[in-house]
């Protein structure tokens, strides 16, 4: 057993999912074995490549593309939002996400433990899918309480 746990939501025809960042609690194999058992279409990471590196997720990207999953990395510190550079990549995952979910794929967002800054960019793709955001962060946080942790992470999730 990991520590390792996925959130998953139906969203826009696909399954929408919030995760820890795989290796957080010290078992990186075992986090991606899960991972790749789920079978995501697209993982988006909102770590920073320190955070990643701390916890021996560094080649994480790699590790994912390599089993034919594609990748996303939308850097952003703890607690933070992404600053206007870091937008313009969020747009272009976003993109791919919707596409994916909209297939009926499976899209994985994770951040350091899966609450703040994931929950920030699955709320937005669930804005930009269509649902009322009053409603999208209560469907949210039936599957993980902790989405969305700072007042910043919820404006910039609804600003679509």
């Amino acid at each position: 057993m990991t520590g390792f746990v996925i959130h998953a939501l139906p969203v826009a025809g696909g399954i929408l999912a919030l995760a820890p960042l795989p290796g957080s609690a010290g078992r990186y194999d075992a986090d991606l074995e899960h991972l790749h058992d789920w079978r995501p279409a697209l993982v988006v990471s909102m770590t920073t490549l320190a955070e990643m590196t701390a916890s021996g997720a560094a080649g994480l990207g790699a590790d994912l593309q390599e089993s034919g999953t594609r990748w996303a990395h939308v850097p952003v510190e703890d607690y933070g939002v992404p600053d206007p550079e870091v937008t313009e990549i969020w747009e272009a995952a976003a993109q791919a996400a919707l596409l994916a979910l909209q297939g009926a794929g499976r899209v994985l967002i994770h951040c350091r433990g899966g609450c703040g800054r994931s929950g920030m960019a699955a709320l937005r793709l669930m804005i930009e899918a269509g649902e009322d955001p009053d409603a999208a962060l209560i469907r949210l946080r039936t599957v993980r309480a902790c989405a969305v942790e700072t007042e910043a992470q919820m404006i910039w999730a609804r600003t679509v």
